[in-house]
């Protein structure tokens, strides 16, 4: 399962941390990719956003050495796709991430402070303050 299609989705890489490690052809990778940070806004048909920040493990065990990308040729483009085929193949943590997005919409702009129905109403009436100019008669509804 991906992540629903009721937002759409905007990623960024914020952070890697690497290592050297050994395949499992006992090859040394130097700098592989051991952990990622990254950030997804998404957007629903409203235009509200909402932000979610995750981090995502990976190892290099079973890379062959021929098919490892150097760390100094990774793109943005290779380590999102690692990160969204990681998010999209695990149908718990998409759908988790798609309920914390939709609960902080909720949140933010469907969810507001209510008076509790059995309290009182409390009359307001507006005050100008003390050195407010007296306000000017109006002339409309006047007869001419």
């Amino acid at each position: 399962m991906a992540l629903s299609d009721e937002f759409t989705y905007t990623w960024e890489v914020t952070g890697l941390k690497v290592r050297n490690q050994v395949n499992t052809d006992g090859d040394t990778l130097t700098d592989a990719v051991v952990q990622t940070f990254w950030k997804l806004e998404g957007t629903d048909a409203n235009g509200h956003t909402a932000i979610h920040q995750g981090a995502t493990p990976f190892t290099a065990e079973n890379v062959p050495a021929g098919e490892f990308v150097a760390f100094s040729s990774l793109t943005e483009e290779t380590v999102l796709g690692w990160i969204q085929d990681f998010v999209n193949n695990d149908m718990v943590y998409s759908a988790h991430i798609v309920e914390v997005m939709q609960r902080d919409i909720d949140r933010e702009h469907n969810i507001r402070d209510a008076s509790m129905p059995w309290a009182p109403v409390e009359e307001v009436t507006p005050t100008l303050p003390e050195d407010a100019p007296d306000p000017e008669p109006s002339d409309e509804g006047a007869p001419e």
